[in-house]
């Protein structure tokens, strides 16, 4: 008897836990981008003002079920990066982010835009980090189980993103 009320419980909060996290990400999210549009503003003028090209950087990812939408970012490289290599994988003291983009980096604050991806539906604050389309197709012949993190919406943050420094190779 026990273990069936357990097992209620457990569908219970289940069911109303899929329910409410749309409501808390959109809630959460809205409301951090009230509170940092002021800093937010500061950052694109000196985006601006440090480097050439547009204050907001967007690419393809691959989305819940495969779907593809674009993410939103500050930009953090100079224009056209990848004109001459294809998709690559940054790496450590890479010459292609710029001297302002370091920080951004370093502090995660070039990932700010994305809340306005968490209110278009396409992430969520917590999940797995979104890939490019290019590299999902890798991973999914190369990282056994890798497309389970398909099964859910992507998030700005994760367990990776906590435990772990920024992936600069395959097996990262």
């Amino acid at each position: 008897a026990g273990f069936a009320i357990l097992g209620l419980l457990i569908r219970f909060f289940r069911k109303r836990y899929q329910q409410l996290r749309p409501l808390v990400d959109y809630g959460i999210s809205f409301i951090g981008l009230m509170i940092a549009l002021p800093v937010l503003i500061v950052i694109g003028a000196i985006i601006k003002i440090t480097s050439f090209g547009p204050v907001f950087y967007t690419q393809v990812r691959v989305g819940k079920n495969g779907s593809l939408f674009r993410i939103i970012k500050f930009r953090t490289m100079r224009i056209n990066a990848e004109s001459q290599t294809g998709p690559v994988w940054t790496k450590k003291n890479d010459s292609r982010i710029t001297g302002f983009g370091r920080f951004l980096r370093k502090t995660h604050i070039d990932e700010m835009p994305q809340l306005i991806n968490v209110l278009n539906g396409d992430m969520s604050l917590i999940g797995p980090r979104p890939e490019r389309p290019y590299f999902v197709n890798t991973f999914k012949k190369e990282i056994h189980g890798y497309t389970g993190r398909l099964s859910v919406k992507p998030g700005m943050t994760g367990l990776a993103q906590c435990f772990y420094k920024y992936d600069e190779t395959i097996s990262d």
